[in-house]
């Protein structure tokens, strides 16, 4: 991997890891304040807003300025929202001006990989930016879940500033504190980020023109005869997956009878197996063969349905990591040939800024969902059901979209899957 690479993965592991570790004190903070259920599920449609309003406008920026400077900027954004939550605005809010900083950070974040690496090695990249994305969400919620542990956050509390007066008084308060200081790591890892040969691309005009703009690159990215069938598997993929994160808290307090603090380690547990899906995908998949996994999407929703007879631990670890793997092992490969597509078709910011509107737009439709099913008194155990079904369904159907585009424009779909063989470059 060429210089740079391993600079761009310490700062996602950090910012990842203060992401995860929030949303577990927001989710406590939330749940001590004595806020309505339905706020708990609403927390990941929230951090997904600005990726969807924002989507017009993040990828052309990160295509006009050094994609380092933009992911350094994100993470002071972050920050703020961290200090908000930290100082007493509704976790809700402050939660969404974290996602704020998640949405300018992305489109940078995976443009840089196809401005420094040839598409040979895209997959590859995926793997480990993936792997260690997983990694960092695992100890994200393991670390969340042990910062709002009654034991050790009295015994930081009990920790005397002479002359200061933090204002911090509760577990959740001590939790926004420390991730205030990682967020600032992932900044400071930001501004060493080199700078690619890749020509910037000015802003041109004004919102009306950008937000032409990211129109048709969304309908040039849909109308790809393999770009929109990428797109269609990682926007469902992530749409369950961000929210199946806040799903199992509710699950896990159903089935088994534990509070935010335990659930965590469940949560954690679903990610490592992610992590080892996307190791091995990143081993043994190449970029044209990516749509040969989509079949292993229809297994995955048949296994989320399983969550609902489960009562045991240790029946629900190994279960949970099984998950994991194929929806690593489902993402990676299907993530790569996205970005190759989108970079071929318009350049790599505004091709990830389409790509994170379409996954946070059903994450953000899928948040609301389940938020509003809880609002209306619905049990995680049907929640699960409705998931589960929504991803076999739909990746039987994606399946079928794929074998009628190979029926009706074979030539087409063999010509790209030869570029994404081919280009070395």
């Amino acid at each position: 991997m060429k210089r740079g690479f391993h600079t761009i993965m310490a700062a996602q592991f950090f910012s990842s890891l203060a992401d995860n570790a929030l949303l577990v004190a927001a989710i406590e903070l939330l749940k001590t304040s004595n806020a309505p259920a339905w706020q708990v599920p609403a927390l990941t449609p929230m951090f997904a807003l600005f990726y969807v309003v924002l989507a017009p406008f993040v990828g052309a920026f990160a295509d006009a300025v050094p994609k380092g400077r933009v992911m350094f900027f994100s993470n002071s954004v972050k920050v703020v929202g961290c200090l908000m939550m930290l100082f007493g605005t509704h976790p809700l809010l402050a939660y969404a001006v974290v996602g704020l900083g998640a949405a300018a950070y992305s489109p940078a974040k995976y443009g840089i990989l196809t401005e420094l690496l040839p598409p040979s090695q895209l997959v590859k990249a995926n793997g480990w930016i993936e792997g260690l994305t997983v990694a960092s969400i695992i100890l994200g919620i393991l670390l969340g879940g042990l910062l709002i542990d009654p034991k050790l956050a009295t015994w930081v509390l009990g920790i005397d500033v002479p002359m200061m007066d933090t204002g911090i008084d509760t577990a959740p308060e001590v939790s926004i504190a420390w991730m205030v200081l990682v967020y600032i790591i992932a900044a400071g890892f930001n501004l060493f980020i080199p700078r690619t040969e890749t020509a910037l691309q000015p802003l041109a005009g004004g919102p009306s023109v950008l937000l032409r703009d990211f129109s048709a690159c969304n309908s040039r990215l849909w109308r790809d005869k393999l770009g929109q069938i990428s797109l269609a598997s990682t926007t469902l993929l992530w749409g369950v997956f961000g929210n199946l994160r806040v799903i199992v808290f509710a699950w896990a307090a159903a089935a088994l009878g534990y509070g935010t603090a335990e659930a965590s380690k469940l949560a954690g547990v679903v990610v490592i197996g992610s992590a080892l899906g996307a190791v091995m995908a990143s081993m043994t998949m190449r970029l044209d063969k990516a749509v040969g996994v989509i079949p292993l999407g229809i297994v995955m929703g048949m296994l989320v349905i399983g969550l609902n007879v489960i009562t045991n631990v240790y029946v629900a670890a190994p279960f949970l990591i099984l998950l994991g793997v194929l929806s690593g092992f489902l993402v990676v490969p299907m993530n790569a040939l996205l970005q190759h597509r989108g970079h071929n078709l318009m350049g790599a910011g505004r091709s990830i800024a389409v790509q994170n509107f379409n996954e946070q737009a059903c994450i953000l439709g899928l948040g609301a969902f389940y938020a509003g099913m809880t609002k209306a008194g619905l049990s995680a155990y049907i929640a699960i059901a409705v998931f589960g079904l929504v991803v076999a369904g739909t990746m039987a159907l994606i399946g079928r979209w794929h074998k009628r585009n190979l029926v009706e424009h074979r030539d087409e779909v063999e010509r790209l899957l030869a570029i994404a063989r081919s280009d070395k470059h």
